[in-house]
Order: C-alpha cells, then structure tokens, then sequence
C-alpha cells in the first residue's frame, strides 16, 4: 500500500527554496511598521493591554509586594485547508489572525488563582492545590484544565491574579477556547519566570499540555491544530501542520490577498455529538481497514490511489467519512505545493473542492455555510471560499485579492441575507478581515 507520510519539511528551513518566488503578505516575520493598517492594530493592542493593567489593579489592588502586572496574547485562528484531518493524523493548514485573547496577569505568594473575564462579565477564585471543574461558570475551565494539567506535569506554578478579555468571537469557529488555554499558559511560565521558578516548555510542548486540558478537563475530544497554530503562528504566513509527528513549517501567503472571515451568524449546536460521531466513524474505518491491512494506523496511512480497492470494505456512511479524510489530506499537500509555488488560484480551487466534500461527504455544513459559499464565488477578486471549523455554523474563510476587499466587504452580507431564513440565525453575520499573525507571546513592556 502507498503510504500518506510526507512530513513537513522543518520549521527552521527556507519556505521559498523550491526556486519559485513566491510574495510574501508583509514579508518574513513580523509586518513592516510602515504598513498603516498593522500601526493601527499594535496602537489598538498596546492600549487593550494598558486598559487590561489598570482593570487588574482596580479589581485586584496595587499590590506592591507581589510581581509585577504583566500581559500576554494569544490569537485565535483560521483553518485555510485540511478540515476533519487532526484527529486521524493527517495534514492541516491554519494561519493564526489577529485576533486574540489577552490577559493581565500577576504573581502572588499564596496558591490562590483568581480570575475575571471581562467578556463574561463574572470573577472565580480556587486554588492550585484543588482545580475542580467548574458548572457555573464553564469559560474558567479552559484556565482551570490548562493550569491543571501544567501542575500535574510538575510545573511550578503560583498563585495568580488575572484579568482576562478577547475579542475572538466566540462559537465561530475561530478557536476562542485554544486562544484561551494558550494564553494562560503563557502566563502561567510568566509569572513563574518572575519568581524565580520558570519551567522550560517550547511552543510544542506547551500546545500538547492544552489540548490535553481540553480532552481530559472540559471534555472535548480536538486535535492539536488550534493550539499549535495559537502558539506558533508566524505573520504573513500558513502554518503547514503534520498532526502525527507535530512537525510544522511555516508556508507564505500571496501579498496581494487578504484572509476574509465570514460569519454566518449560525451557532454550532451539534457540534459536540456530531463531532465526536465523525471521529468514532473515523476511528470504525481504521479498524474495518486493518483486518486486510494492518499497517494502517490511521486514515493518515490510506493514499488517494488506495481507495477504489478499499472502500468495498467500508459500509456507508463509514465509507464517505474516509473518503473525505483521505482527499482532504491530498488536497493539503497540494494546497502548500500551490502557494509555495505562487498559484494563487490553485489553492483556490483546491478550497473549494474541500467544502464540496465537506458538504457531501462528511455531511458537517449547513444551508447557512453553503449559501456564504455560493454566493462569495462569483465575486470579484474571490480566490476561493469553504466553510471553516467543525461544522455545523460558524465561519466561512474566503481568500480575496486586495484591491477587492472593499467590495467584498460592503456587498457579500446583503447577497448573503437574500438567500438564507433570517429566524435561523442566532447572531447578526460579520465580516473579518484578517492578517496572518505572529503566535502566542509577551506584550512589549511585560
């Protein structure tokens, strides 16, 4: 059997040395300074995380004899390609956007946590040495899991006070949950730093600790995806994810598109159930594959050429979900050849065949998502447009050349609303339009 295992190349290397030159959005690392639009986003930043301090020293008290008040941000991201494939091992393509949860943290000598979010409007309070799942106030479990986890893993954590806000929309699709756990982590090595007991943990490892927080204490089975790219995105850039070994390498993004959200304003009610029954549909194929192949330990290991002498062996709707995963992971590594390469309008097509296959095959859209689809593709300046996230709701991510931006922006909603059932809708739709960001960190002057 042909074998799907071609890795990222690694992250250290040169995305462009195929010899082809490929534009950059912003160039390598961080965007120019010069560029009026990235100014505005780092004043309106800087100002979030003084706004972040003062609200902590209100709520908390200027306490002088603890640490200092230091902020952290973690960005929420989008998936350009390879939806469905983290939990089978295969190929992903996010890009963390710059929008992102930030919190102000500060050291304390006890082992108290206590936590405000600003976006709930509520405070908890509990201490390191009993983190207990939390009913009432179910947003503090991404901070609770996260610190759990860490602890048990023999981090030496302190006691802290944190104020938390972000401005991910929630239950879009966007990973406002990873965005969450990744921070608190940041700011947990932080505060610990500042007292003399840091603990070494790279991006990696500190991606791996939160998506256990999230499988093992608030109980969602996700992949890595959202955290690694929460953690180690890079600006102007994709992040090529290989979801078996967690190898990663960052791939350029065309400079003359912008990444556009559109949100449908549809919540994703059967997320949970039906996310969990795609993965145990998933995990029915492998296991229905290894009685004549058991070199299959995932759908990882299952070649497009593989699949008119395999599926006989599936039934339906087995069948279909292994189809979508198997060609999804094709379409990554041909999405990574495509903007490697500068053909813009490939991987523009290959985004498009995704959420076809999305729709058909894996049965997670929604007339909502189709409709933003359909009625973005005949649009000027439209590259290519699929839904995004898990299914069900939420966003769709649409590659839109600059110069078209406006338009699409001022024009896409009104079609949309013309060819969808308003009662359906649980929020008003929104438009994002997004840069490629720089992964989890410290704010300047922290």
């Amino acid at each position: 059997m042909a074998v799907r295992n071609e890795a990222p190349r690694t992250h250290s290397q040169d995305a462009s040395r195929d010899g082809c030159p490929v534009k950059v959005l912003g160039g390598p690392g961080p965007q120019p300074p010069g560029d009026p639009c990235v100014r505005l986003k780092h004043r309106e930043r800087q100002e979030r995380a003084a706004r972040l301090r003062s609200v902590l020293a209100a709520t908390y008290g200027e306490d002088t004899a603890c640490s200092e008040i230091l902020v952290v941000r973690a960005p929420g991201r989008v998936n350009l390609i390879g939806e469905h494939t983290d939990y089978n091992e295969g190929f992903v393509l996010p890009a963390a956007i710059d929008r992102d949860v930030m919190i102000a943290a500060r050291g304390r000598r006890d082992r108290a946590v206590r936590v405000r979010s600003l976006n709930y409007g509520e405070a908890v309070e509990f201490t390191l040495d009993g983190i207990a799942y939390d009913r009432d106030h179910i947003w503090s479990n991404y901070v609770r899991g996260t610190l759990k986890v860490l602890a048990e893993s023999g981090a030496p954590l302190c006691g802290m006070d944190m104020v938390v806000t972000g401005d991910v929309p929630a239950g879009a699709g966007l990973s406002s949950s990873a965005a969450l756990e990744v921070a608190t982590a940041v700011a947990a090595r932080a505060v610990a730093a500042r007292a003399a007991a840091g603990f070494d943990l790279d991006g990696r490892d500190l991606a791996l600790k939160c998506q256990r927080a999230e499988n093992s204490f608030v109980g969602v089975n996700c992949g890595i995806m959202d955290q690694l790219a929460s953690a180690l995105g890079k600006a102007g850039h994709a992040l090529f994810i290989d979801c078996r070994s967690y190898e990663y390498e960052p791939v350029p993004l065309p400079c003359d598109y912008r990444i556009v959200i559109c949100d449908t304003g549809v919540r994703r009610g059967l997320r949970d159930s039906e996310y969990n029954l795609r993965r145990s549909q998933c995990e029915e194929a492998v296991r229905l594959l290894r009685r004549d192949r058991p070199d299959v330990r995932s759908l990882r290991d299952v070649s497009p050429e593989d699949l008119p002498d395999l599926e006989d062996h599936l039934p339906t709707p087995v069948r279909e979900r292994a189809r979508h995963v198997v060609l999804e992971n094709d379409r990554v590594l041909r999405s990574v050849g495509a903007l490697r390469g500068g053909h813009v309008d490939m991987f523009g097509g290959l985004m498009v065949e995704s959420h076809a296959s999305l729709r058909d095959l894996y049965e997670v859209s929604c007339p909502e998502l189709d409709a933003m689809v359909e009625v973005t593709l005949d649009m000027p300046g439209v590259a290519g447009a699929r839904m995004t996230g898990a299914g069900f709701g939420g966003c769709t991510v649409n590659l839109v050349r600059d110069d078209a931006v406006d338009e699409f922006r001022r024009t896409v909603l009104a079609r949309y609303m013309r060819t969808v059932d308003p009662s359906r809708l649980s929020s008003e739709p929104q438009v994002y339009v997004c840069r490629a960001e720089d992964g989890a960190g410290l704010m300047p002057g922290s």
